[in-house]
């Protein structure tokens, strides 16, 4: 990268003591024309300016509210090398085809489940008391499928047996011809604050947990579904909860609805698919800015930026259960 064209910030120090680079900032108003590059860095690099300027497709993110410069170099300096591997691996995979991106994903989480960075965040967890199971409701209704998150007293936090009924669902609407709509909602005031934090690290082989998540991760069944896939979030919609919700053909939210993808600070990224489904509606660029700042956002700029495709506010519910808006 030519020293014409960026300005690198926020020096981190690797295990040997050496001082590396772990962002580029690029302030595009100074450069008329294309900045031009020979190879990309590898380490994120971030345009501030005119989202217009022709050197834009070579960003892998543009500074833009609600994250600051400041936010993002903060937050890629708590975890410089997760950081650089997500946006190799979004470069990557935005030309490939859903279940081959899938598959670099979850390659790329479990080089990051192995590293220091992640060891470093679990050594640092405060446990909690044990909070009761979860479950997944299944309705059908002719060729309708309806699913529900039931885990309130969690946030509907997602646990294994929860995740497991979940590929089995979408499983059942991929392969079941008849099946034409898929509907995802949950109970409680959050949507879903993503995978059970109480569970990250009881697989301490990276091999296996790619192995695991190659066999039972939701978002691979949900790809091979071809029908309408429709999903109504209240509150928190957070990590896993996000990732499968944005595979969704039609996503809506309630006004109060929040989006987040925070793995960055834990060292590792987005592995329940959101590294595809979050980039599918809103490009790489803003994908990556929700990744490396961990920076959450509402339901009026997840609307503007295409995450969400319309506000339903307030939302129809079923007997005090399940929003069923949408």
């Amino acid at each position: 990268m030519s020293s014409q064209t960026a300005e690198h910030l926020a020096g981190a120090t690797d295990t040997h003591g050496d001082a590396a680079r772990c962002v580029a900032l690029i302030r595009l108003d100074k450069y008329v024309t294309d900045a031009g590059f020979a190879a990309l860095p590898p380490v994120p690099l971030v345009g501030i300016g005119r989202g217009e300027h022709p050197s834009v497709p070579w960003l892998d993110a543009i500074i833009e509210p609600p994250v600051s410069a400041g936010r993002l170099v903060a937050n890629i300096e708590r975890a410089p090398r997760a950081a650089a591997a997500v946006v190799q691996m979004l470069r990557r995979i935005e030309t490939c085809d859903p279940e081959t991106a899938l598959t670099l994903e979850s390659m790329c989480l479990a080089m990051l489940q192995g590293s220091a960075e992640h060891a470093n965040w679990l050594s640092t967890r405060i446990a909690k008391p044990p909070i009761a199971p979860g479950r997944v409701h299944l309705d059908r209704t002719g060729d309708w499928l309806f699913v529900t998150l039931d885990r309130p007293s969690a946030r509907n936090a997602i646990d294994r047996a929860m995740r497991d009924d979940l590929h089995a669902a979408f499983s059942v609407a991929a392969l079941d011809p008849d099946i034409r709509r898929l509907s995802l909602r949950s109970i409680g005031p959050a949507f879903s604050v993503g995978a059970d934090l109480a569970e990250f690290g009881t697989t301490r082989d990276p091999a296996t947990a790619h192995g695991i998540r190659m066999r039972t991760l939701p978002a691979r069944a949900l790809v091979g579904f071809s029908g309408s896939f429709d999903v109504h979030v209240q509150g928190a919609c957070v990590g896993a909860g996000l990732e499968i919700a944005a595979f969704a053909t039609r996503l809506t939210a309630t006004r109060s609805a929040w989006f987040q993808l925070p793995e960055l600070a834990m060292g590792i990224i987005p592995g329940a698919g959101g590294c595809v489904s979050v980039t599918r509606r809103i490009g790489r660029q803003r994908a990556a800015l929700m990744i490396l700042s961990g920076r959450r956002i509402n339901a009026e700029t997840a609307l503007r930026w295409g995450l969400i495709d319309a506000i339903i506010d307030p939302p129809t519910v079923d007997e005090d259960r399940a929003n069923v808006a949408g």
